[in-house]
């Protein structure tokens, strides 16, 4: 398996989110090993392509992904 970069890393969890979750702790350990590959402390998602972008939703992926080692930013 080639080594993804943070943008295609992202994508793939977009593209879970989407299918309900489908591997997505598979697809955050990939998105932590490119964000140690490229020197990046934290992931940044979009809202808007989120399907749920309110404020509980969005609390409540960056408490996921803070317990497998990915801190959370969200863009404008």
């Amino acid at each position: 398996m080639s080594e993804l970069t943070v943008a295609e890393a992202t994508e793939n969890i977009y593209a879970s989110l989407r299918a309900d979750n489908a591997d997505i702790d598979a697809h955050i350990a990939a998105l932590k090993a490119a964000l140690t590959r490229e020197g990046m402390k934290e992931a940044v998602f979009d809202p808007s392509k989120l399907a749920q972008s309110n404020r509980s939703g969005r609390k409540l992926m960056q408490a996921y992904f803070r317990q497998r080692g990915v801190s959370v930013r969200f863009s404008d």
